[in-house]
């Protein structure tokens, strides 16, 4: 029971972690269609965060979750042109990622 408990409390915590990644991309995609420069430093951050959050969401056997975030680390760590079209599919992704988490965070709590 115990095991079970601490096992739900890092799902929670890594899909709350996942939302809040979604979030924090978002915001970035926004100061990019706001004309804002592309940040080199915030890409790799944004990279690097996906990735670690793509192994917590496998460790937890949430196989296409994991993938999703898999996909933004690399996404992030070596972006192709930032067009409008880009960024319009970009945020359709985050979207799908954030309710995905979503989805999995009510299950877990009910």
């Amino acid at each position: 029971l115990r095991a079970r408990d601490e096992r739900k409390k890092e799902s929670k915590e890594a899909l709350r972690a996942v939302i809040k990644a979604s979030r924090k991309t978002t915001l970035y995609l926004r100061h990019l269609r706001e004309g804002e420069g592309k940040s080199l430093e915030k890409e790799e951050e944004l990279s690097l965060l996906w990735t670690e959050l793509s192994f917590r969401v496998k460790d937890l056997k949430l196989g296409k979750l994991a993938e999703r975030c898999h996909l933004m680390g690399q996404y992030w760590a070596a972006p192709t042109l930032l067009d409008p079209t880009f960024l319009n599919r970009a945020l359709e992704r985050l979207k799908e990622v954030e309710e995905l988490a979503s989805t999995s965070l009510e299950q877990i709590t009910g």
